[in-house]
């Protein structure tokens, strides 16, 4: 099979966190889906019924012998993680494998200041790197970036909205624009990669739901829940300023504040807003994904939140 034949086989890694889990039913509608666990785990998907799983240990050995028969990997392994997807790599080498998707999926990590700015991006670009160096052993590869999701990121509070206490922490003024994925379009988003190898070969795409800002999607919230929300203004500097100095005394939680500072801040050179930034690389309309508006979103979560509350 070339490095740009149909993809039948997929093995997801890393299926048990917040963006694997939400891929293993797309992945299982389309292609022969093999969920791998660490042998040492005692995690399961929740929603992995009728998928094939493997336990393996991340050795060479293991993951190679994990991956063979595979005609792509799927990484979706946690930050403290990221450095390990490098032996998967040789493992997909060495089995075989013709595409390997790294845990990307998220703020756009190819902008060398976001990587300045948040450490774990700099071993994502890392492992970017080292997939390059495999090329030429029949290795292909697709970094995709999406921003982070928005309707997921609404519910949990990722965006900085607390649905139901009516607050947003509102960076500056609230008005940088940054792109962001919804959940059925993360899936639409890297089923369609897989479904279109020669295209995506060896690139870093970007695939995108909405173009935002927090304004926006405040105005927005204010006007579907007809009342006013309680705004607390942060700044660029101090948000930033105390997330390096809780990174720098061990707390990796900080990390996800400095991923929220690459979309919400007023920092320069970030390059979010896909459709601004990145206008060459987005391939919404390859994949089949369409655009939605901020109100429409806000709508679908602001339904299922009542609903979960009734």
């Amino acid at each position: 099979m070339s490095a740009t034949s149909e993809i039948r086989n997929v093995i997801l890694v890393g299926a048990t966190g917040n963006v694997g889990s939400l891929l293993i039913a797309p992945l299982a509608a389309n292609f022969n889906l093999t969920i791998l666990s660490r042998s040492s785990s005692t995690s399961k998907p929740t929603n992995a019924n009728n998928v094939k799983t493997l336990r393996a240990d991340y050795t060479l050995e293991g993951l190679t012998k994990a991956f063979t028969g595979q005609d792509a990997v799927v990484s979706t392994v946690g930050a403290v993680a990221f450095g390990e997807q490098k032996v998967m790599i040789d493992a997909a080498v060495a089995a075989g494998v013709k595409r390997f998707l790294p845990s990307e999926m998220s703020m756009n990590g190819d902008a060398k200041a976001v990587r300045d700015l948040v450490p774990v991006f700099k071993t994502k670009h890392e492992v970017l790197e080292y997939l390059k160096s495999k090329e030429a052993k029949g290795l292909t590869w697709t970094g995709l970036g999406t921003g982070p999701l928005f309707d997921w990121g609404l519910k949990a509070g990722f965006l900085d909205f607390d649905i139901s206490k009516r607050h947003v922490t509102l960076w500056d003024k609230g008005d940088t624009r940054y792109s962001a994925i919804t959940v059925a379009d993360l899936g639409n988003a890297v089923v369609g990669v897989l479904q279109h190898p020669s295209e995506t070969a060896n690139r870093y795409v970007f695939a995108h739901s909405v173009t935002a800002s927090q304004r926006e999607v405040l105005n927005v919230l204010e006007g579907q829940t007809r009342q006013k929300w309680n705004v607390e203004p942060v700044t660029t500097e101090d948000e930033v300023a105390k997330a390096q100095k809780a990174l720098a005394t061990g707390d990796y939680a900080a990390a996800v504040r400095l991923a929220q500072a690459t979309a919400f801040s007023n920092l320069p050179n970030m390059q979010q807003d896909f459709d601004a930034d990145e206008k060459d690389r987005v391939v919404n309309d390859l994949l089949g994904i369409e655009m939605k508006s901020v109100a429409a979103v806000v709508e679908e979560v602001l339904t299922s939140e009542r609903q979960h509350d009734a």
